[in-house]
């Protein structure tokens, strides 16, 4: 977990703790579009199409929902997801790299 929490979480709740892990794979449930907070794309530019298998490449806190966010890396491109728009990857659906991951 990202030992960075918004100095503006809410007082006396504590930041809920991420379901995933740094370097865990993991499948996009819906297309993620831009939103419009990717500045190298397009407004309304798919990011990632459901089904993608991407990798959590660092995890945030957004204090406002008390949720944990994910940057996740799909085919180069990272998007912010959070848990109701990602899925674990199923071990072995992808060749193991050398890294173990």
């Amino acid at each position: 977990m990202n030992a960075n929490v918004n100095a503006n979480a809410m007082p006396g709740v504590e930041p809920r703790e991420p379901a995933y892990a740094w370097g865990q794979r993991v499948i996009a449930l819906d297309d993620l579009v831009n939103d419009g907070s990717h500045p190298e794309r397009a407004v309304d530019a798919l990011l990632a199409a459901r089904g993608s298998v991407g990798e959590i490449v660092n995890i945030g806190h957004a204090s406002d929902l008390n949720e944990p966010v994910y940057l996740v890396e799909f085919d180069g491109c990272v998007v912010g997801c959070l848990e109701i728009e990602l899925v674990p990857a199923p071990h072995g659906l992808l060749p193991e790299t050398e890294d173990g991951l």
